[in-house]
């Protein structure tokens, strides 16, 4: 396949366009720093400079191409929540999605298949209900921010296109996402949940969030929303029990919430209260997941040479 991606030199996307080009596939990367696309890439994959922001010859690009791949957005969990903040996350998804999006709609062969990230964000906080791709919005600034992302990313099915909303929880491995900053304390014997340690966490390795993408890939009959979620998820005091395992480290010092508000504002919110949720339509499709249980996925990670 020839498939275009964005924010292919982050966390997900780069390990992403490697195993796509593995595959055999044709890897065109829209990037703001090409040499730095080049650098981390490797040659195998092709970098066409753009700004996500104005239409311009990037979007040749997507002249038959068979599938498109959109990981842009600013990290959301790096910086407090500021007004400022709020809109730098905001703008950098919705303004680069409908960007995309008009320039598939003007493509003469446009592409078949739109994957595009969202969050689990969308459902709001939740108590022990298990939410799978059915279960409707929730409150809060991340619920609406996914909203109106979905609804730019949802413009292409009006003209034909297979549109994938992938709604991630926490993707997992050593070199990047929240593991690291989790794993300091407990290295430094100081590691334990964050209260109130009941609140459940929905995460993923990193591996089968790509393995999810590349399965979408070559699953025709599945569109919309789609959970990359692995199968169990886990309440905080059992992540951090885990955790510490893996490390061989204690897991006894417990993190108040109020310190997080204090430190984070809103963002601590995310961290202080979870969701339950459930990849419904992966399992149903038969994907099978590479780490379907946490005590599998953090010794996996961690004890890597």
């Amino acid at each position: 396949m020839h498939i275009v991606v964005t924010g292919g030199t982050g966390f997900i996307g780069r390990p992403l366009c490697a195993a796509l080009v593995q595959e055999g596939h044709r890897v065109t990367l829209l990037t703001r720093r090409k040499e730095e696309a080049h650098r981390l890439c490797g040659a195998a994959v092709t970098a066409v400079e753009w700004d996500g922001a104005e239409t311009g010859a990037w979007e040749e690009t997507l002249e038959g191409a068979d599938a498109v791949i959109n990981l842009a957005g600013a990290p959301i969990a790096d910086a407090r929540w500021t007004d400022a903040r709020k809109r730098l996350l905001t703008l950098s998804r919705i303004r680069t999605t409908r960007l995309l999006v008009g320039a598939m709609s003007r493509r003469s062969s446009k592409p078949r298949l739109l994957i595009s990230a969202s969050g689990i964000g969308y459902y709001g906080s939740s108590d022990d209900h298990i939410l799978d791709e059915t279960a409707p919005r929730g409150q809060g600034f991340l619920a609406d921010l996914c909203l109106a992302w979905e609804a730019e990313t949802l413009r292409a099915a009006e003209f034909g296109v297979r549109v994938v909303l992938l709604r991630t929880g926490m993707v997992l491995e050593q070199d990047g996402g929240a593991l690291p900053k989790m794993v300091l304390p407990f290295r430094l014997f100081a590691g334990g949940p964050i209260l109130p340690g009941t609140q459940w966490m929905s995460w993923i390795h990193r591996r089968d969030h790509i393995g999810l993408i590349q399965w979408l890939l070559t699953a025709p009959s599945i569109a919309g929303p789609v959970n990359a979620v692995a199968p169990a998820a886990v309440r905080m005091n059992r992540f951090c029990e885990v955790l510490g395992q893996a490390l061989h480290r204690p897991s006894w010092l417990p993190v108040p919430g109020f310190a997080l508000h204090l430190a984070l504002g809103e963002l601590g919110t995310l961290m202080t209260t979870g969701q339950r949720v459930h990849p419904a339509k992966a399992l149903a499709g038969g994907y099978v997941f590479h780490y379907p249980t946490l005590e599998a996925a953090l010794p996996a990670i961690l004890t890597k040479g």
